[in-house]
């Protein structure tokens, strides 16, 4: 597997990674971490010998003690494209694949924000040159990383349409290694979109380069989640509400590491705590003393299925912004099915009663209700795809 460069040789130099996912993944269900599924174990299998192609083209360095890539994947390396229903745990199972892998080389990254990044670099580029941008992002893309692991793959703009096959084609061209999660098979994107004929060559390329795992789990393990939790509204803001937000990081997102993130709206930056995939970490100051606009919040109930939200105050009218703001993100959140989990000083009966704009605060009080209904948790999230 590993080449056989130096004549010293110890366990912690030259790991062995033969069957390590499915180590990590048994070890994952011991913590009690996640439950044991044979649909997610059947997709491990190929996430395995993806790791194993790739291992096999590792050289180690002893004095740096870093893992390097060769300049291209082993020949009959093929990308992987896994699909299937929301909440199936295809995210989890890409994080181990991606922690696993030894290359410095590499990148995940949710798709939406890779997507405003190539935007991004195209405008900029032709506002400096006038050749092709496409050829040159991929290149950029390309000098940094051999593997790039994209969550939440979906296609809805046109724009976006038009600039995938040709970018992916010259990825794919410089040996750039990828690994796609989706709640859609390749065939199943940009239904009904403009000029999908030519979008089609994109699909064909996408098949062609990567082997189609369709991830079949019966299980809503998100739902799971939220039922585990007993509750999704917290009250009030004691010693326990820390403890509550934690956990349902930790149970979302399966223990995965604080990382912050941002979402590009109309030119502006919305940062938030933490994100992963399609879970996003935020607190009532977060989203509502910064002046945040309806766009934000919509981009927020797109991009995110499920939002924790930290230490909701008791308003008044001496917070009336603030209660503005928050009727708008929960309106927004209700519109898409976001499922919301929250802290707050006091029940959603009491949180805006007196004051400028209280009665206005009441449709945001039944569906603060409505959302922590059976039938509301169980609606599907109304994102990009």
């Amino acid at each position: 597997m590993l080449k056989k460069k130096f004549q010293r040789k110890t366990p912690e130099q030259f790991p062995d990674y033969s069957g390590l996912l499915e180590k990590q993944y048994n070890h994952q269900v011991t913590q009690s971490h996640i439950h044991n599924d044979n649909a997610q174990f059947n997709a491990l299998k190929h996430l395995q010998t993806l790791l194993d192609h790739t291992v096999a083209s590792v050289n180690y360095d002893r004095q740096s003690f870093a893992h390097k890539l060769l300049s291209s994947p082993p020949e009959k390396c093929q990308s992987l494209y896994l699909f299937g229903d929301v909440g199936r745990g295809k995210s989890m199972l890409m994080a181990l694949f991606y922690d696993a892998c030894p290359i410095e080389q590499k990148r995940r990254v949710h798709f939406n924000i890779f997507m405003l990044e190539v935007h991004a670099f195209n405008h900029e580029w032709r506002q400096k040159n006038n050749t092709d941008s496409i050829s040159a992002l991929a290149k950029k893309i390309r000098a940094s990383a051999l593997l790039l692991c994209l969550d939440e793959f979906y296609v809805t703009d046109i724009a976006d349409a038009m600039i995938l096959e040709r970018l992916f084609r010259k990825l794919f061209e410089l040996g750039l290694l990828v690994v796609i999660t989706s709640n859609r098979h390749p065939d199943d994107l940009y239904q009904g979109g403009l000029q999908r004929e030519q979008f089609l060559n994109f699909t064909k390329l996408l098949q062609t380069e990567s082997k189609i795992i369709e991830l079949v789990a019966k299980e809503d393990y998100r739902l799971m989640h939220l039922h585990a939790l007993e509750a999704t509204y917290y009250f009030p803001l004691d010693a326990h509400a820390g403890e509550f937000v934690e956990k349902s990081y930790n149970e979302f997102t399966n223990f995965a590491a604080r990382q912050a993130g941002e979402l590009q709206v109309l030119g502006r930056k919305v940062v938030l705590s933490s994100v992963h995939g399609d879970i996003a970490l935020t607190s009532f100051d977060e989203l509502c003393v910064k002046p945040l606009a309806s766009a934000d919040y919509t981009e927020i109930a797109r991009e995110f299925s499920t939002l924790i939200m930290a230490e909701i105050p008791k308003l008044s009218s001496a917070k009336r912004n603030e209660a503005k703001r928050f009727m708008t993100l929960i309106d927004a959140l209700y519109e898409h099915k976001v499922k919301l989990i929250c802290t707050a000083e006091v029940p959603a009966q009491e949180l805006y009663t007196e004051g400028d704009g209280a009665f206005e605060f009441r449709r945001t009080v039944s569906r603060l209700i409505e959302m922590q209904s059976e039938g509301y948790l169980q609606s599907k999230h109304i994102g990009h795809s």
